[in-house]
């Protein structure tokens, strides 16, 4: 089994659109490869494939895609 890269990244907002959270990540480099990525059921939200790039990620969501998995977190005050 292949064991995934996990990594924590912090939200200082309520919540982020899961297109703009995959560049805002570092997983891509353009919001239109992130869109590609999304639509192509290539991301997982919380274990279940996603394709809808304007899903809200929030604190508490786990984003996967390959072997990285993103924790998302709220910013310390």
């Amino acid at each position: 089994m292949m064991t995934k890269r996990r990594e924590e990244i912090e939200i200082r907002t309520e919540f982020i659109k899961l297109d703009s959270f995959l560049k805002f990540a570092g997983v891509t480099d353009t919001g239109g490869q992130a869109k590609e990525l999304v639509l192509e059921g290539l991301v997982h939200v919380n274990g279940e494939v996603c394709t809808m790039r304007g899903k809200k990620i929030r604190p508490g969501d786990v984003v996967e895609i390959d072997d990285l998995q993103l924790c998302v977190v709220a910013a310390e005050e």
